[in-house]
């Protein structure tokens, strides 16, 4: 018997809310995942032309909902001429930052990058200092980390394909990661990083 998506969905948050109040397995595959294409970028772009193949037999990333082909095949030219890069290191308070703004949008059913506290430089204020670049990426609408890491990385949509750049930006050395249900997608990751980053 089916449940009806009125009742399906506040129950899939219910269930899914309680993994944004403390980082676990979702969030160490999708920081892994990350590490994973930074490390084997010409790995992983054979793992996306190979699923970009099985796309017309209804398998691959037609099932992650992508009808972008340009966008596919531009991720993964960049993806054959990007030299491998360090892992980034979890880091606690750039985990906690992101875990703020994943829960209050989670509650509210927002979209986007904060403004005014919840903007990304005000929390990690509140959570340490930290030195070089900073970035966030958003995902919205994947329950599963590797989908969340090729929707960042293929950006479809997005200009400039600020998400991927993030991911492959040598400056980059510590990121964390927070993930959980969404009031409307029904799932969100929030994605905080810095060249290096010293918890208060």
């Amino acid at each position: 018997m089916r449940t009806p998506l009125r009742l399906a969905l506040p129950l899939l948050i219910a269930l899914a809310a309680p993994h944004v109040a403390q980082a676990g397995q979702f969030e160490d595959d999708v920081l892994a995942e990350i590490n994973f294409a930074r490390a084997n970028p010409a790995a992983y772009a054979r793992e996306l032309r190979n699923a970009t193949a099985e796309r017309q037999y209804g398998g691959g990333l037609a099932s992650v909902g992508y009808a972008d082909e340009d966008a596919l095949a531009e991720a993964v030219d960049f993806l054959r001429n990007q030299p491998a890069l360090p892992p980034l290191r979890h880091d606690d308070g750039l985990a906690a930052a992101a875990e703020a703004f994943a829960r209050a949008q989670a509650r509210r059913g927002d979209e986007g990058h904060g403004r005014g506290p919840e903007a990304l430089g005000p929390r990690l204020q509140r959570h340490g200092v930290w030195a070089g670049l900073t970035a966030e990426s958003l995902s919205y609408g994947y329950d599963n980390p590797r989908d969340v890491v090729i929707q960042l990385i293929v950006d479809s949509g997005v200009p400039g394909r600020g998400h991927r750049k993030d991911i492959f930006r040598r400056t980059y050395q510590a990121a964390g990661v927070a993930c959980g249900g969404h009031a409307v997608h029904g799932a969100m990751c929030v994605i905080d990083y810095a060249g290096a980053f010293a918890q208060r």
